[in-house]
């Protein structure tokens, strides 16, 4: 098996409703980026155990290092390249899984990470500029069960139909804008902590030149798209006329509030 040369794993480093399952599926679809999926969700661990016959009667019991190497089996191209997803907070969960094989490790996040999947491991950071319409497309999300339309076979984002019906919620919306600034600040800080330059990515380049993006990716991993391959999604873009409505009633709410709680000035008098 030949390895790349520069990259033996990469992550995606993310918070929900950045496009993470729509770059996911780009970077499969190359041949040659991995099979990247989010691996290290701990409510997703049972089915994927499941799904890959690893026993186990309960999170506890499950035998964490065998699970990361049937992630590695199942996430790897033929080139030896694995990929996958951490929102922030996953990240966490999973050293604190891998602490427990290699307690030497306990404390350093990296150090455990190139322990388990290689030291030549790249970090790809996602975020959204437009964070309104990323807390809309949140809550949406989250009202309904529905997290991605499509793909090839995820396991994991909820995705129930009949959850619920989207309701426009703008307390709900604060609290979501809220802790996508804490979840970036906290993924700056972790870059910077561990002195590692991440490539880039803004949602709004991704959904404009989906391709263009991903070939970038492939260039930061030092991979090359082979020939005969092209660049193509499986999922479905899912916003649409309500996440604007619900972003344009949240901005004049907003306003409305900012109004009614500023102090009383008296006009200004004519000169």
């Amino acid at each position: 098996m030949t390895h790349p040369t520069d990259t033996d794993t990469y992550f995606i480093c993310a918070t929900p409703r950045t496009g993470s399952s729509l770059l996911l599926g780009l970077l499969e679809s190359t041949g040659v980026a991995g099979h990247p999926q989010a691996y290290f969700r701990s409510p997703d661990e049972a089915a994927w155990a499941e799904r890959w016959g690893i026993p186990h009667a309960s999170q506890r019991a499950l035998d964490y290092g065998e699970f990361v190497r049937a992630a590695l089996a199942a996430g790897r191209t033929g080139n030896g390249v694995f990929g996958a997803k951490l929102m922030w907070g996953t990240h966490a969960e999973l050293a604190t899984r891998l602490a427990r094989l290699h307690p030497d490790l306990a404390g350093d996040e990296l150090g455990l990470l190139e322990r388990e999947f290689g030291t030549r491991i790249r970090f790809v950071h996602l975020r959204r500029d437009d964070i309104l319409a990323q807390a809309v497309s949140w809550l949406r999300a989250e009202q309904t069960g529905v997290w991605f339309v499509g793909g090839k076979g995820e396991i994991g984002g909820g995705q129930d139909p009949a959850r619920g019906e989207p309701r426009f919620d703008p307390e709900a919306v604060t609290g979501i804008l809220c802790t996508i600034e804490e979840h970036n600040a906290g993924w700056e800080r972790w870059f910077e902590f561990y002195g590692i330059q991440p490539h880039r990515i803004r949602y709004e380049d991704l959904s404009a030149d989906p391709q263009a993006v991903t070939r970038g990716v492939l260039a930061f991993l030092g991979l090359t798209l082979p020939a005969g391959h092209r660049v193509t999604p499986s999922h479905q873009r899912q916003a649409d006329r309500l996440n604007e409505e619900w972003a344009a009633r949240y901005r004049l709410s907003s306003r409305a509030e900012s109004s009614s709680s500023s102090p009383y000035s008296p006009p200004t008098p004519h000169a």
